[in-house]
Order: structure tokens, then sequence, then C-alpha cells
């Protein structure tokens, strides 16, 4: 068994607490945000907590329905859970990506990823909040299936098909990094945090 083996459950579990930290968030620092602390940007060019927001909505509003298709399909077909996670070359390549912070290395969202406005309405954050809770209904339904087998299409490059279990923790990493990014905004508008 290689060194780095991790267990499926494991695995799914320490996602699920990483999402736990993020609805945390949302819930302390987000929801209570007037509109003017949701809109206003750190600068010329720099998104808002809104804008954040808005961003991992449009890429989980193209993710979360195909997982829950995938799963699903999976779910049907009679998909047992694998013991140990696999993790493939693409899939943890940009996972790794993922990672780095940002003050080390920006990453430039796609045009058709990037927020509609600069004016967005209060719901953005509860959007976000509800796709916080189906990505976590997610991958408790991935807890029943062979996550290894499954594969998801990358909404960027679309032949690229990394499993379940790669798609999973790209996206809880991207909301890490939005989600954290959205927080520095709030520490510089000077916005308490509550709770």
């Amino acid at each position: 068994m290689p060194a780095t083996a991790t267990r499926t459950t494991d695995f799914l579990d320490t996602l699920a607490a990483e999402l736990r930290q993020v609805q945390d968030v949302t819930s302390r620092r987000f929801r209570p945000l007037t509109d003017d602390q949701l809109n206003r940007g750190p600068g010329p060019g720099k998104w808002s907590v809104g804008q954040c927001l808005e961003h991992l909505n449009i890429v989980g509003g193209l993710y979360l329905p195909v997982m829950s298709r995938k799963i699903k399909t999976a779910r049907e077909r009679g998909s047992r859970p694998a013991e140990l996670v696999k993790h493939g070359f693409i899939g943890q390549k940009m996972t790794e990506a993922m990672r780095v912070p940002s003050s080390q290395k920006a990453l430039k969202s796609p045009q058709q990823y990037a927020p509609s406005g600069s004016r967005l309405p209060r719901t953005v954050v509860e959007v976000f909040s509800r796709q916080l809770d189906e990505l976590g209904n997610l991958m408790e339904q991935a807890r029943h299936i062979n996550a290894n087998a499954v594969r998801i299409p990358n909404p960027i490059i679309p032949l690229l098909l990394p499993r379940l279990t790669d798609a999973l923790e790209l996206v809880v990493e991207h909301i890490k990094r939005h989600v954290a990014q959205a927080e520095r905004v709030l520490d510089g508008q000077g916005v308490e945090v509550r709770g």
C-alpha cells in the first residue's frame, strides 16, 4: 500500500470538516453584511465580497449539477464504496495549483466565470450558502459509491475528466481560496468578526 494511501471515509471526513468551517464563516461574516459591505471592493479591478461569492456561485452552478447526476447514475448502477481514495495526476495538479496562496501566485479566472456585476444583491450570500449545503449533501452521497470510478468533466477544459474524489477536493480548495479572499476584503474594511 502506498505511503500516501488515504481511507475514503477519512478523506471525505476531512473535506466535510473544511466545508463546515466555510459554512461557519459564511454565517458569521457574510450573512450580516450590509449592501455596502458586500459590494465594496478593496480597489479598482479587485473583487468585493459579493463578487467573490458570485464567482463561487457560477463555478458551483457548473460543478454541482454534474456531480449530482454522476453520483445518481453510479448509485443506480450499484456502485460500492472503495476503501482507499485514488487521485488522478491531472486532478491533483489542479488542486495543488489552487492551494498555492494567492499572495504567491494569483490565478486568473476565465472571463465566463467572473462575477457579472459590481452591485450584487444580498441573495448572492444565500445562493452560496445553499450551494455549500448541496456540496455537503453530495459528499455524503459520495460515501455510498466508488468515487474513484466517477469522472467529472472540467468546465474549463471538458476533455479533462478528473475523478469525483479530485473534483470534490478541487471545489473545496477553490471555495476556501475565495472565501479567504473575501475575508481579506472585510478585514481591509475593518468589518469585525461576529459570533
